[in-house]
């Protein structure tokens, strides 16, 4: 009988250490694939970026030359994709917020509120997932929007913010949505944290142009290559 009890024990002892093991491994599994993801959708950001900062100039070059009616349609599109018109149409309504939860002793604070790296993530998300138009708290982005920490607070288009912060994005709303809460993802782990996210779907949402300067100081079209 005490052999049976002590094989017993090594058994479950065995199986508890490979339960542990499997676990951390999943773990590290995860946090792997969270990284590549986060660079992923940093290089589709930067692209993005750049395609915006491309149309503005050419939008500045038909302004220049004078306009046909073929190129005032061509003006009216850019502009659209540029950003610095109103849209309307299906989309989401991302509200974050700090987390409420008390802070045990010797937890850092920083890891209960939300960080331009948070709103980042989940813009970057819609982004990959069609979103056609997107604003922070009314702020619509564009290639050259900046969205970064000052303090307690988040600075989008040179206006200071503080929480809540509202994301609103125009796209298929099944496929805005999905893109945000599958498992594992920008949202999982804000909550994690403690970081409140609440997501709400519509058929008609409107967002305002973006309005700010748009001049490109640096950056000069190549004579002869295709637009």
């Amino acid at each position: 009988m005490k052999s049976k009890t002590v094989a017993l024990l090594a058994v479950s002892v065995i199986l508890g250490m490979m339960l542990s093991l499997q676990y951390k491994s999943n773990k590290e599994m995860q946090a792997t694939t969270m990284n590549m993801r986060v660079e992923d959708l940093y290089q589709q950001l930067m692209r993005v970026e750049q395609e915006k900062t491309d149309l503005v100039k050419e939008l500045q070059e038909l302004q220049a030359e004078g306009l046909t009616p073929d190129a005032t349609r061509e003006q009216d599109e850019l502009k659209f994709r540029a950003g610095l018109t109103a849209v309307e149409g299906p989309g989401v309504v991302v509200t974050i917020e700090d987390s409420k939860q008390p802070l045990k002793m010797g937890e850092n604070q920083n890891l209960y509120v939300v960080h331009d790296e948070d709103i980042l993530k989940v813009i970057n998300e819609l982004r990959a997932a069609g979103a056609e138009a997107i604003a922070l708290n009314e702020q619509r982005l564009i290639g050259t929007s900046e969205i970064r920490c000052a303090g307690p607070t988040v600075t989008v288009n040179g206006k200071m913010f503080s929480t809540p912060f509202q994301v609103k994005a125009i796209g298929d709303p099944k496929l805005l949505r999905s893109a945000l809460e599958f498992r594992g993802g920008v949202v999982d782990t804000l909550k994690y944290w403690g970081i409140n996210v609440s997501i709400e779907t519509s058929n008609n949402l409107q967002i305002n142009p973006y309005i700010g300067p748009s001049k490109q100081e640096f950056a000069k079209a190549i004579p002869g290559v295709a637009k």
